[in-house]
């Protein structure tokens, strides 16, 4: 079974699909500056795109985590056209992604971006561009996904 995760920021749901179908669907919270797509380290915002899963931390600050691929070889090209990153985090971030890797964490395009628990526990988008599940969803999420499982992130 290979499922795929799609996230469609505005109506706040995370959805886990299955051959087309949609198995469950998640309420979550976003960055506190939701409405934009990530561009650099510290804005706030849940970027825009495709991903895959690329690491699971049982021992989260928030519960439980699923690390998301960003940035992704669009964000490389975005930031090296704006000067935000070098020819050598570019490379290193195309290589990242062609091997289904953890890409650079600490570029100036930001990194750190998870699904994790304590989703619903205060009001509103809070996290940092996180997205954010209650721990009881976020442990059926993490139970049914596995590293390299496609993340699909939509406005």
């Amino acid at each position: 079974m290979s499922y795929r995760i799609v996230v469609a920021k505005q109506a706040r749901t995370l959805s886990l699909v299955l051959e087309e179908r949609v198995q469950r669907n998640y309420p979550i919270a976003l960055g506190r500056n939701s409405a934009a797509d990530k561009s650099v380290e510290g804005d706030h915002a849940t970027p825009l795109g495709d991903f895959y899963i690329c690491a699971k931390n049982p021992r989260s600050k928030y519960f439980l985590s699923l690390c998301i691929s960003y940035p992704n070889a669009e964000d490389a090209e975005r930031g090296l056209a704006a000067g935000l990153i070098s020819a050598e985090e570019h490379a290193q971030i195309l290589q990242a992604v062609r091997a289904g890797k953890l890409p650079p964490q600490h570029t100036r395009l930001g990194g750190e971006i998870y699904i994790h628990g304590r989703g619903l526990e205060q009001p509103g988008d809070w996290t940092r561009g996180c997205i954010a599940l209650d721990d009881s969803d976020m442990q059926d999420l993490y139970d049914r996904v596995a590293i390299g499982t496609a993340v699909s992130i939509n406005p």
